[in-house]
């Protein structure tokens, strides 16, 4: 069974619903704690929070569980792969990285905008943008090397992107984004 509901409408869709203690329950209400959900739901079934992403349904989305359990960990596996993680303190930290997945998309509207204002047609520029980002994603598969590393391998010392990084990415910017992060877990936990 999975249990997929708003964390501002959990209480109220799941008022009075009883599980079976043979059932396992995956929960992937952001925020909801299978402690709460255990009291909410009056059961002694196995419960596993997981964080399954949208490329689940290519089969391509790393699906981080609490607690392991090799059923549910069987069929992430399927689905991508499953990251069972020790705690839930640790599924707090991976659940507040998924909040970053909007800034993402919207940091690459902005250079697709910008070149817009720049004069390149639209649809031109959303698909430069596109096209860019898909080839140096493709370079996360390896993963012999680290995020800094691979920063590192794209980047020209005293180059283009180093410019545009050490510029934008300053640690103004990093303190922005360390404490929004901070903030979102804080509310995680």
């Amino acid at each position: 069974m999975i249990l997929a509901v708003r964390r501002q409408d959990w209480h109220d869709a799941l008022a009075g619903v009883r599980v079976g203690e043979d059932r396992i329950v995956i929960n992937v209400m952001a925020g909801v704690g299978n402690d709460d959900l255990r009291r909410t739901l009056g059961t002694n079934a196995a419960l596993v929070r997981a964080i399954p992403l949208p490329t689940i349904r290519e089969r391509r989305s790393v699906t981080v569980v609490h607690p392991s359990h090799p059923e549910v960990n069987s069929f992430f596996a399927r689905m991508g792969g499953a990251l069972p993680v020790a705690d839930e303190a640790a599924f707090n930290v991976l659940s507040a990285l998924t909040g970053t997945l909007t800034t993402h998309y919207t940091y690459l509207a902005t250079l697709a905008s910008w070149a817009a204002d720049h004069g390149i047609a639209p649809d031109d520029a959303d698909r430069y943008v596109r096209g860019l980002f898909q080839g140096v994603g493709r370079s996360l598969g390896d993963e012999t090397r680290s995020l800094g590393r691979l920063a590192a391998d794209h980047e020209t010392p005293k180059g283009n992107n180093e410019r545009i990084r050490t510029t934008w990415f300053d640690p103004a910017n990093v303190d922005a984004l360390t404490k929004a992060l901070d903030d979102l877990l804080a509310d995680l936990a």
